[in-house]
């Protein structure tokens, strides 16, 4: 069986209007985001996070056993899904 994927009108509307290198660019970016073949260059990045909220998502990803830097990647991954 097969999944089937819907897309929303707006998306499609979005995905129509979008210039050759956009997609080319998103094309790539995709590739590169679901290419496990090879070790992915990681980069640091500074983010302005509430204090409250980083506590207890760091509280949280312990409770779980997750360092919470690794879940706020997951999360990334996930969302770019």
């Amino acid at each position: 069986m097969k999944s089937v994927q819907y897309f929303s009108k707006e998306y499609l509307e979005r995905c129509a209007s979008m210039r050759p290198e956009q997609i080319i660019q998103f094309l790539e970016d995709f590739r590169n985001l679901h290419s496990y073949d090879k070790p992915h260059r990681t980069k640091l990045i500074s983010i302005k996070v509430q204090d409250n909220l980083l506590q207890a998502f760091k509280a949280k990803a312990k409770i779980h056993g997750i360092p919470y830097q690794t879940q706020i990647k997951r999360l990334m991954e996930e969302w770019m899904r």
